[in-house]
């Protein structure tokens, strides 16, 4: 399959759903269940793909398509969550993203954004040159991506109870 913008806005309107449907209402210990130390829970999981939509995704493909000479990104707190999300629940973090992500999706279709300015570049602090191409893609595999990591997460909160069966399900190891 090849990149298209449509596609990949097929992928990114429909993130807020699944996890929507995956964890709200759903009670604490299975959202904020992790795999151990320094690993991070669905709940977590929500919190930071509040950040990318705040501080990341848009705001770089906007660097990019600028006429600015210096085309830098900021470098993107992986880690803001753990301190933005306090005090929230589940549900207020599923309704912030699905907000957040509505508007800059309704932003991205605006951008009219041709075949040319996909080959477009800015500078990743750590990565160097990329593509607007890239950035869009990454978008919606990091979204896929998180989307694994959640089923994953939960799935492994009954590895001890069940058993044998654990042979048969990958994602247990």
């Amino acid at each position: 399959m090849s990149f298209s913008i449509p596609k990949t806005i097929a992928i990114l309107e429909r993130t807020p759903n699944i996890l929507s449907s995956m964890l709200q209402n759903l009670p604490t210990e299975w959202v904020s269940c992790n795999e151990g130390p320094e690993t991070w829970s669905a709940f977590d999981v929500i919190g930071h793909l509040i950040q990318g939509e705040k501080a990341d995704w848009m705001i770089r493909t906007k660097i990019i398509l600028s006429d600015k000479a210096d085309k830098s990104f900021e470098v993107f707190d992986r880690f803001a969550q753990f301190k933005t999300s306090q005090g929230k629940s589940i549900n207020d973090l599923i309704l912030e993203f699905a907000s957040l992500r509505e508007a800059n999706l309704e932003e991205l279709k605006s951008l009219g954004i041709s075949e040319t300015d996909l080959k477009r570049t800015g500078n990743h602090p750590a990565l160097g040159a990329v593509s607007l191409r890239q950035v869009l893609a990454c978008w919606a595999a990091h979204d896929l991506s998180h989307i694994a990591q959640i089923s994953r997460v939960m799935a492994k909160h009954y590895k001890e109870d069940i058993g044998p069966f654990v042979q048969y399900l990958r994602i247990m190891s």
